[in-house]
């Protein structure tokens, strides 16, 4: 009841060569993880040969850490039995590995409920971030799409002006055409018109003159004509 999203179970991946005892994991109601805790477990019964120290086994909790994406590491030992520190309280091991905290079994609950209650202080935050991240995304995308439509613009708009362009030039070809043949009809109708005139202005006497042959030959003509 005290940690509804939460599931603690033991750690039985051994595919990397090494596991970790249990793994602690709690989600807030969008699934986004509060916190995640690695646990070892470990006692004078488990080595019975020699005394080992707590330090003794703080590199491998971190790498199973690791290797399982959890946030926290915690050992709860009954290893020193005689230490005044470890039997005082919570032990921080930061300085050595990166949250890592070694507790007796008694302070078993307490270590989740601190780390908990951290935890959940800060997903205000992760949650202020995750938001900003999302708006940072989503003025990417505007922005890619705003220079997208920006670059299909100036393609449409150079490819418009091309063709207004050639339009413009073939309006310019057709009209010179079009002036050349407007000249050509004018000095034809210029030609016929001075052909006209001609014709109109042809009489015998023009076409006779400084021809006698042609004036007999006429003046033979007439005079028939009025016989």
């Amino acid at each position: 009841m005290a940690f509804p999203n939460a599931y603690f179970e033991k750690d039985n991946d051994a595919k990397d060569g090494t596991k970790g005892d249990y793994i602690f994991r709690e989600c807030d109601e969008t699934g986004a993880e509060i916190i995640s805790i690695m646990f070892e477990m470990k006692n004078e019964a488990d080595e019975t040969a020699t005394k080992h120290k707590n330090d003794d086994f703080l590199k491998k909790l971190n790498d199973d850490r690791n290797k399982k994406g959890c946030e926290y590491a915690v050992l709860v030992s009954l290893l020193e039995q005689d230490s005044e520190l470890y039997n005082e309280g919570i032990v921080d091991k930061s300085y050595k590995y990166p949250k890592m905290y070694v507790v007796r079994p008694q302070f078993f609950i307490p270590i989740i409920s601190i780390l908990r209650n951290a935890a959940l202080n800060s997903m205000a935050y992760k949650h202020e971030l995750i938001l900003a991240r999302n708006q940072s995304i989503d003025i990417t995308n505007f922005e890619k799409k705003l220079n997208e439509f920006k670059q299909d613009a100036g393609r449409n708009y150079e490819l418009a002006g091309k063709h207004f362009g050639d339009a413009i030039d073939n309006i310019d070809k057709t009209i010179k055409t079009l002036t050349k043949i407007k000249e050509s009809l004018e000095k034809s109708v210029n030609n016929l018109r001075i052909a006209s005139d001609k014709a109109e202005s042809l009489t015998i006497k023009r076409l006779t003159k400084d021809n006698p042959t042609m004036q007999k030959l006429f003046a033979g003509l007439e005079d028939t004509e009025e016989f």
